[in-house]
């Protein structure tokens, strides 16, 4: 009875050095997401650069579009911006950004001082529309394709290989 009373917490410390263990190996950018493979969320949301106008993601309907999520305050946005940059500058699909728990003013400020690769930037000051989105941090960027169903998110930051390797051809995919 005594090894019992032994063995059984050594099995259990074991068993969760096991999960622990596998769970190092994940990559954080790879977390799934419950939106791949299903309509993108709705949102009415109105532009960054005009208050007046309002877009809705029915707007985005027949054509391959990229979602970014980004905010000024937001150091991995910094990194990543000048690559979207240069990437919106030689690709026709339409980038739009999520500007995502900022102020209006700093986030016109960060387009005028770093460039604007969107063709639109949304502004979601409280968050509510990167909620429905499973945003929990940024940047993060998502590929919808003409029939507005999610095909791909991708957590932080954008690097060249990324978008080589991963946004670039399943564009020219969803594009035929």
């Amino acid at each position: 009875m005594s090894k019992i009373r032994f063995l059984l917490p050594l099995a259990l410390l074991a068993g969760l050095v096991w999960f622990l263990g596998a769970g190092l190996k994940l990559d954080p950018k790879e977390v799934p997401s419950p939106l791949i493979d299903r309509p993108a969320p709705d949102f009415h949301l109105t532009r960054l650069d005009d208050a007046q106008t309002v877009v809705h993601r029915a707007d985005m309907l027949g054509q391959v579009w990229i979602l970014n999520v980004w905010a000024s305050w937001c150091a991995a946005c910094r990194e990543e911006h000048p690559l979207l940059v240069r990437f919106a500058a030689r690709t026709p699909v339409a980038i739009m950004g999520l500007n995502y728990k900022d102020e209006r003013a700093a986030g016109q400020r960060w387009l005028r001082n770093f460039g604007n690769p969107y063709r639109a930037s949304l502004f979601d000051q409280d968050g509510r529309v990167g909620i429905d989105w499973g945003v929990y941090g940024v940047p993060e960027t998502f590929v919808i394709d003409k029939q507005g169903i999610v095909r791909l998110k991708h957590i932080g930051p954008l690097t060249d290989e990324v978008i080589q390797t991963r946004l670039e051809p399943l564009i020219r995919s969803l594009n035929g």
